[in-house]
């Protein structure tokens, strides 16, 4: 009973909240071109710290539409150098490819993990792990960079990590179902999910369209 219930507040997560985080986080992008570069590095360490506040607030399921909203507008900030920079050297199609390509990925995959009879809740152990694992090579990253084809390598396996992510989470939400409360916190899972993927893939089109 209590997931059937539940589970009734996943049109609102997907139709109305996420997609409005999105067009949130859009409208944060199309600001970043006024942003002073010297802002850049600010904004990042606020969205750190705005992620990390949530990750002891999600064990209360106390994040607000109002957080979700401001993080998804600072996310986007945050998001406009990657874009410019792929913008630069593989122009306007390399950005719509990737968001087209993102949109595809994550919708069919969306699809099939809240259809699917099968349970994949058992991935979360795995996909922290790989996450880990991912954001301990991004910091090593910082400090030697690593080649095309290594960040090109590093990039397919976000791809693979995130999409798992949004089997998870989807699945998750078909499984045991959310309430009212939890809609911001599963919004943000989901943003979490779509920006990684398309920021991944944008960096494989662009990388793979500076070879030819």
């Amino acid at each position: 009973m209590y997931a059937t219930t539940a589970g009734s507040y996943m049109p609102s997560v997907m139709k109305k909240t996420f997609a409005l985080s999105l067009g949130i986080a859009f409208i944060g992008t199309m600001l970043g071109v006024y942003i002073p570069p010297a802002m850049f590095l600010p904004l990042v360490i606020l969205e750190l710290a705005l992620l990390i506040g949530a990750l002891f607030l999600r064990k209360r399921k106390a994040i607000s539409y109002s957080f979700l909203y401001l993080f998804t507008f600072i996310s986007g900030m945050t998001t406009y150098p990657i874009v410019a920079h792929y913008l630069a050297i593989g122009g306007v199609s390399t950005v719509i490819m990737a968001f087209g390509t993102t949109a595809a990925v994550f919708s069919g995959l969306a699809i099939y993990a809240s259809t699917t009879k099968r349970d994949l809740t058992f991935l979360g152990g795995m996909l922290f792990a790989a996450l880990i694992a991912l954001i301990a090579i991004s910091i090593f990253n910082m400090f030697w960079p690593l080649s095309s084809a290594g960040m090109l390598a590093f990039s397919f396996v976000g791809v693979m990590v995130f999409s798992g992510y949004v089997l998870y989470d989807f699945n998750r939400m078909k499984q045991h179902g959310i309430t009212a409360e939890e809609i911001p916190l599963m919004a943000l899972n989901l943003y979490l999910d779509f920006l990684n993927l398309f920021v991944n893939i944008l960096r494989i089109i662009g990388i793979l369209g500076s070879k030819d």
